[in-house]
């Protein structure tokens, strides 16, 4: 029997206290992170970031950056169309418009795009990457719209600018599905000056027939620092050749997982990306001038005919910190402008141009007292410009605002933030609606509430959050399409999405670690045709436990195991998308430079699928199904 939502949510507030039983001792050094667009201690935050290390990733076995948030964070993923190791990723409960409602930075560079054709983040090179922070919740202040969910900010060994070591690595791995993975990276300095380098190609028959793809990936970057003054250029570029295997429905999926009614259906991508920066440091102040330019190329062929396009994207930002102290108080103030322009142009004897100019200016200001008491206050406001040769436009300006704050009660720090947040409907929803309807801004009330505790052996953090959302967009399948069919996109009724997120690491000994990632969510219609319906494609309770063992010199172990609750396909919550579990596990062995590894995901070799888009009856279709066990042996030389 489905638990009552006052019951949930009253469970919700039971257990933040958990974390009251924090004693004062010794603490962790504080982490630095970056999401915050300039260097910041994340324990005075009044809202939740997750850091996931590059040798957190190492260790996990991910070779992509979806895989290490899906492994190590337990963030919900769906297997993308396109193969490659893509995964759609969903930060708090959008379901099937997760990419719209939370924002992807790459080294500061805006990567999301303005249509429905998603953020491809396994053409980033693994190897490259530094860090990835996530943020937790309402980001729209310092990022824009789209980022009500919350903010995925990627940051490079280059775009780090710490100063390392003149080195590199080789790796080459060979697995299951006809895996070859072989990536490399290096850097070099001398005198100010540094050269990143890095590459990866990966092929695979994959997990199902006509879903073989192969990818290329590489990067290269250079920069110079003295004492006041950072400047950096990076070139990027990426390929993804790919079969379309399409949906099962329920019964060829219960027959055979691996067969495709598409053996014809392939597309590729072409991307490539170049941006620039420069960060001077003077008395105070800290400024930071970045700016990029990005294509995307997509060729597709399937029974329908062909579907292709070109994207071009340009942004550039600058914006400013000031610190100052009075009084024994400290002020941080950020002042800063974003714009984009984004263009797309669908080939082809029914083509179309569709186009993006937004504008935005945002300030943010907090006050840190003598006391460790934190009080923060922000406000954005951006103009954007839509349009599309297909029909309709945007042109309209929505603000953003969020007033937080937080308090250290010895080693434990409580906080609270609320705020508004927006996204503008994008070129592919205005253009593909009721005929004569208009599409209004989508807004948010943010609320969030929570706690952290660090100690000597680890942390544990607590957040309740609560999003109430007014003219939410997306497809309705029941609504009044064009052309006199039914489907379109829509403002929805009033939806609501609100939960639990418990994110915790302990070291048990010296050699072992262990982290957990648990969520309990509700993403709920609020009124409407679909009044106490659950959002589709958004699971209610998530959990990943992951750990790290080093048992003796050399060797390492190290494992996972994520659950993902039942989930509904449909907005009429007709039919329910089983439950599942997946376990990994890695073994690794260290001699001198080299280290070969062993790892398996997938363990119990579970049946199971991600994505569906339908019901048939009272069963799920139009189904995506997952890997089974796969193994990988690999090698990885540092050097």
């Amino acid at each position: 029997m489905k638990k009552p939502k006052a019951s949930r949510a009253a469970a919700l507030a039971a257990a933040l206290p958990l974390i009251a039983f924090a004693q004062t001792a010794a603490t962790l050094a504080p982490t630095t992170i970056t999401a915050t667009r300039f260097p910041d201690n994340s324990q005075s935050l009044p809202f939740g970031v997750s850091v996931i290390s590059g040798e957190e990733i190492e260790r996990s076995g991910a070779s992509t950056v979806n895989e290490a948030l899906m492994r190590v964070l337990g963030v919900v993923g769906r297997v993308d169309l396109w193969g490659g190791g893509e995964y759609a990723v969903d930060l708090r409960g959008f379901g099937s418009t997760a990419d719209n409602n939370q924002v992807v930075i790459v080294d500061g560079i805006r990567l999301s795009e303005a249509d429905l054709g998603g953020t491809r983040l396994a053409g980033i090179p693994i190897e490259s990457v530094e860090r990835i922070e996530v943020l937790r919740g309402s980001g729209s202040v310092l990022y824009g719209e789209g980022a009500t969910g919350g903010v995925i900010v990627i940051t490079t060994k280059a775009g780090a600018g710490k100063t390392r070591a003149n080195g590199g690595s080789a790796y080459a791995g060979a697995g299951s599905y006809g895996l070859r993975d072989f990536r490399t990276n290096g850097n070099f300095g001398a005198g100010g000056f540094t050269v990143d380098a890095a590459l990866q190609k990966r092929d695979s028959n994959g997990h199902r027939d006509n879903f073989r793809s192969r990818t290329e990936a590489g990067s290269l970057s250079g920069s110079w620092a003295n004492e006041w003054l950072r400047v950096n250029a990076q070139h990027s570029e990426d390929r993804l050749d790919t079969g379309l295997p399409g949906a099962l429905s329920s019964d060829q999926y219960a027959q055979d997982p691996r067969q495709t009614n598409t053996p014809g259906d392939h597309a590729n991508f072409r991307n490539a990306r170049t941006s620039g920066a420069a960060e001077l440091q003077f008395a105070s102040w800290q400024v930071v001038l970045e700016g990029g330019t990005r294509d995307k190329k997509l060729r597709s062929v399937s029974a329908f005919g062909s579907y292709d396009y070109d994207i071009s994207a340009d942004t550039w930002s600058l914006r400013a910190r000031g610190s100052h102290d009075f009084g024994g108080a400290k002020n941080l103030l950020v002042v800063g402008t974003d714009n984009l322009r984004w263009t797309r142009d669908v080939l082809g004897a029914f083509g179309s141009t569709a186009k993006q100019d937004s504008r935005a200016w945002f300030i943010k200001d907090d006050v840190t007292l003598a006391g460790g008491t934190r009080i923060g206050a922000g406000w954005r406001t951006e103009r954007a410009e839509k349009s599309n040769t297909m029909g309709g436009a945007v042109d309209a300006r929505e603000n953003a605002w969020e007033l937080g704050a937080s308090q250290p009660f010895g080693a434990v720090t409580a906080y609270a933030r609320f705020g508004r947040s927006f996204r503008f409907a994008n070129v592919d929803e205005f253009s593909f609606t009721a005929p004569g309807a208009l599409l209004a801004p989508q807004t948010s009330r943010d609320f969030e509430l929570g706690a952290r505790w660090q100690h000597a052996a680890g942390k544990v953090e607590a957040r309740l959050y609560r999003n109430d959302i007014s003219n939410e967009l997306g497809f309705d399948p029941a609504a009044a399409g064009p052309f006199g069919f039914f489907g379109a996109n829509v403002n929805f009724d009033p939806t609501r999405r609100q939960g639990l997120e418990v994110d915790a690491t302990h070291r048990v000994t010296a050699g072992l670690g262990v982290r957990v990632n648990a969520n309990v969510r509700d993403a709920t219609f609020r009124s409407g045709p679909y009044a106490g319906k659950d959002v589709p494609l958004v699971p209610q309770r998530t959990l990943a436990v992951r750990a790290d063992w080093a048992p003796a010199p050399h060797h390492r172990v190290g494992g996972g195991v994520v659950w993902v609750g039942s989930q509904h396909p449909d907005f009429d919550n007709a039919c329910t998308m089983p439950a599942y579990t997946t376990v990994d596990a890695r073994y690794a062995y260290a001699w001198k430079h080299a280290e070969f590894s062993l790892g398996v995901t997938n363990l119990a070799d579970r049946k199971f699928y991600t994505q569906a888009y339908a019901c048939a009856g009272s069963q799920p279709s139009a189904i995506y199904p997952e890997p089974g066990r796969a193994f990988t042996a690999a090698v990885r030389v540092k050097f």
